[in-house]
């Protein structure tokens, strides 16, 4: 299957270029990138494919089957639906627009053309994430009626003042960069309830001195003290579903020493914690004494596992859990807690 990756930067290379080069039913036929140097790097690094600036001269090309979206947010709907109007398969890194109204213009265009429109919502092929499902699903936990979520760090806001920190390119800042992924993982184990109102605030705050922000860590650095920071550092919210009731607490930067990224799914008959990215704990009780145990498992790499089901599901017509329907829910809620931050008021879905 000939695949074309769209965006060359640092999801393109530590996650679906090495594998896509494990996958034997795949081969890379074109690298593009707006700049020319990281096209050409992936195309001497990896040993194939043609390098290419410009995704338009790829959407004719009937060779190409599928296409993995792996540029700035602010693109995302357009290279989609472009492709899929072209009659190409797409996995679109997360998350997949910026507002709801742009994936639900995605879900639309996916709809029309009938291909394959994939979100980068990884986690929904991690062992352990599916693991805590089947605990769910099974009654284990019992009725799992509420979950905690913290995705918090110290100081650690990621390339300030470039893409990462620019509304108009990301959507936003901490709550859609790493929120996504931790409500998507809740959403997927509960079997993606509708939720129902929203109530949240987001902050933006330790990130406002530009030249005055001391830091802990910047991933996606160094920083650029003539761009831009106008997105959220940190957020809390109150989710109601047709099922459990969320609630997180999420900062790219806090002036707490701690990084707490986890998942509490708390049930009537059991909980779990989940580390993210790593193992979880489950607590219970049996024959009038306090259980706790953490389960060990074979993992293999998400990315590997994804980008493997994503080939598959070209060839098969497979629906995978990662699908641009379910990536909406998702979307309906960031919207939601953005919205109820802006008005300061509950949303009502």
């Amino acid at each position: 299957m000939k695949i074309a990756v769209i965006g060359c930067g640092n999801i393109a290379n530590s996650a679906h270029i090495p594998a896509y080069m494990k996958n034997p039913e795949a081969e890379i036929k074109y690298f593009c990138d707006i700049l020319p140097e990281r096209a050409q790097a992936a195309v001497e690094k990896y040993g194939c494919g043609i390098a290419v600036t410009d995704y338009h001269d790829i959407l004719s090309d009937p060779e190409i089957e599928a296409v993995s979206v792996c540029t700035p947010n602010n693109v995302h709907p357009t290279i989609s639906c472009d492709f899929l109007r072209a009659g190409k398969n797409v996995l679109c890194e997360k998350p997949a627009g910026r507002t709801l109204p742009e994936v639900l213009e995605m879900q639309k265009v996916q709809h029309e053309t009938g291909k394959v429109l994939n979100i980068g919502v990884v986690n929904r092929f991690n062992d352990s994430v599916n693991l805590i499902k089947r605990f769910i699903d099974s009654g284990e936990l019992g009725e799992v009626f509420h979950v905690y979520i913290s995705f918090r760090a110290h100081r650690s806001i990621p390339g300030l003042g470039g893409a990462f920190t620019t509304k108009a390119i990301a959507g936003g800042g901490a709550l859609i960069d790493w929120g996504v992924h931790f409500l998507d993982i809740v959403m997927y184990c509960l079997g993606d309830p509708q939720p129902k109102t929203v109530s949240g605030e987001t902050f933006c705050k330790l990130g406002k001195d530009m030249a005055g922000y001391v830091y802990k860590d910047m991933w996606a650095g160094p920083p650029k003290l003539d761009g831009t920071y106008d997105v959220d550092d940190s957020v809390t919210a109150l989710i109601r579903t047709e099922g459990a009731t969320i609630t997180l607490n999420g900062a790219w930067a806090q002036n707490i020493g701690e990084r707490e990224m986890y998942i509490d799914f708390m049930g009537d008959k059991g909980g779990i914690r989940l580390q993210y990215g790593s193992d979880f704990k489950v607590y219970t009780t049996k024959h009038g004494s306090l259980v706790e145990y953490t389960p060990e498992i074979k993992t293999n790499n998400h990315f590997e596992n994804e980008i493997n089901a994503y080939v598959d599901c070209v060839k098969t017509g497979k629906k995978l859990p990662s699908h641009i329907d379910t990536a909406v829910i998702t979307a309906k809620i960031m919207q939601a807690i953005y919205d109820s931050a802006d008005a300061h008021r509950e949303i009502v879905l």
